[in-house]
């Protein structure tokens, strides 16, 4: 790269475009640029109109060009860090033929249980996928889509994940990369490649899928002149093959191989997440067993309800979102989109525990609660699928990182730290996917490591808050009504299996 290079990095996610325009030696941001992405639907329907979200890239760069006043000659590549798991099936021209499905779109949900029988049960799937399909799941949508819309699935030319698509508008190559690949449900991380067997059993064709590069900051081809134009960048500058939004965060935080590992991360966004980078190849039900994105593995648990579900409990109780006490006895469960940790996608809110003298600030209070009990009650596992044992002192002593929107927030800050725990290290950094996506492309355009080159840039220090004793009876009291609730909420009745016929073995 010439001196004092750029490159940008792109975060695709649910809600907003950002584009972090970011110093290639230093990993400073000069400028993030933003545009709003559009979700629509009702009764568990959640989809976006991927044209939008190549509009939105377009005014984001643009954007953030502007802001930075760094000269579109200085940009020396570019990379998308995109929302998982969403369903994008396009014509012969490779324009949408229908909306995309989002991750939390719960429709597949009875596809994603008939899914799990039909190989087998979940051990099957976690020997060959490392997951277990839920209704997020990429192969859960597609088999959506041939139940229910078959026109639309006989008409696809080509099916990709958000990013996916991002990245062929830019470098005009079907490509994607082994860490979204791997929540599609049709990719092994056994075998590093798409299953046939899997691929047979939801009736689709690997030819409609992008080439796995072998990891997201692998150069996949320089930027087209079109794309050029519609960016105001140089043509031919690297587009790197890019990656899921998780496996971005961790590379901006500096998780991987050539960096931290088995420390684990809590993003407080739209949805809940905890993840850490390993070794070690996960092999929980109870666990998203995903690839990372360079080379190493990424076990995670992700919830569906968490900032907004809190703060939309807040504008019903006509509160500020920091306007919060603890809960007292009043339990809130807030699972206003049905949940994926645990799986129950048909749930609903839950409040129980309601006193006389029970305040508005404590159901707030308890609306935290519910969810961060909800986005911890996965973390020992996850530590066990990194090889660790959660008792031991020195794995208890690691602190936890917290990033995402909540991370900014007081209260979400106490509440994790109450109820975990765990000594807290809060990044000064911010936008950690396009942070990721960034390395990602000054990695592609270096052939150099990616997760080195963030930790090099710093961008996971930060502050580090002291461990609280634990508030146990908090702790147990939402942990009971979230283990009864999860029983006797049970999940859809599978449909009678319409896939290919004969043995997916």
């Amino acid at each position: 790269m010439p001196p004092r290079a750029v490159v940008i990095g792109v975060d695709s996610s649910t809600q907003s475009t950002k584009a972090a325009v970011v110093d290639a030696g230093t990993g400073r941001p000069l400028a993030v640029g933003r545009a709003p992405n559009t979700v629509t639907g009702t009764a568990g329907a959640r989809e976006s109109d991927a044209e939008g979200w190549w509009r939105a890239l377009c005014e984001a760069v643009a954007h953030g060009l502007r802001e930075s006043g760094v000269p579109a000659s200085a940009v020396a590549g570019i990379a998308v860090a995109g929302q998982q798991h969403g369903l994008v099936v396009l014509d012969r021209s490779g324009r949408p033929l229908r909306p995309a499905m989002l991750w939390n779109d719960t429709r597949s949900a009875p596809q994603a249980a008939a899914l799990t029988a039909a190989l087998g049960g979940p051990d099957a799937w976690i020997a060959r996928t490392g997951s277990v399909p839920v209704a997020s799941v990429t192969a859960s949508k597609w088999q959506w889509l041939r139940e229910n819309e078959p026109r639309a699935a006989e008409a696809t030319a080509a099916v990709r994940l958000p990013h996916d698509f991002l990245t062929e508008r830019l470098a005009g190559v079907a490509a994607t990369d082994p860490g979204d690949a791997s929540g599609t449900g049709w990719y092994s991380t056994a075998t590093g490649s798409y299953d046939p067997a899997l691929l047979r059993l939801i009736g689709l064709d690997a030819s409609l899928l992008p080439e796995v590069a072998e990891g997201g900051a692998t150069r996949v081809g320089p930027l087209t002149v079109a794309a050029a134009d519609a960016l105001g960048l140089p043509a031919g500058i690297t587009v790197a093959a890019g990656t899921g939004d998780n496996m971005g965060a961790a590379v901006g935080l500096g998780l991987g191989g050539g960096g931290l590992l088995d420390r684990p991360v809590l993003s407080l966004g739209t949805s809940g997440t905890v993840f850490a980078a390993s070794r070690a190849r996960p092999a929980s039900t109870a666990l998203s067993g995903f690839a990372a994105t360079d080379g190493t593995y990424l076990p995670l648990a992700c919830t569906l309800n968490c900032t907004l579900a809190v703060d939309r409990i807040a504008a019903l109780l006509g509160l500020d979102r920091e306007d919060a006490a603890p809960g007292g006895e009043a339990v809130l469960l807030p699972y206003l989109d049905g949940e994926r940790t645990p799986d129950l996608p048909t749930a609903s809110g839950l409040l129980t525990g309601l006193r006389h003298d029970t305040t508005a600030q404590q159901l707030l209070g308890a609306a935290y609660e519910g969810a961060v009990v909800t986005v911890l009650h996965a973390l020992d596992e996850l530590l066990r699928a990194c090889g660790l044992d959660p008792a031991d002192p020195e794995v208890a002593a690691r602190p936890l990182r917290l990033i995402g929107g909540g991370a900014r927030g007081r209260t979400w800050v106490e509440t994790v730290r109450r109820l975990s725990g765990r000594p807290v290290i809060v990044p000064a950094a911010d936008e950690f996917v396009a942070l990721g996506a960034a390395a990602l492309a000054a990695a592609a355009a270096t052939d150099g490591d990616p997760v080195a080159i963030a930790t090099g840039w710093g961008t996971g220090e930060g502050t580090r808050l002291p461990a609280l004793r634990r508030d146990s009876a908090t702790w147990e009291r939402v942990g009971s009504v979230l283990e009864h609730a999860a029983r006797s909420l049970s999940a859809p009745v599978p449909r009678p299996w319409t896939g290919a016929p004969g043995s997916p073995g």
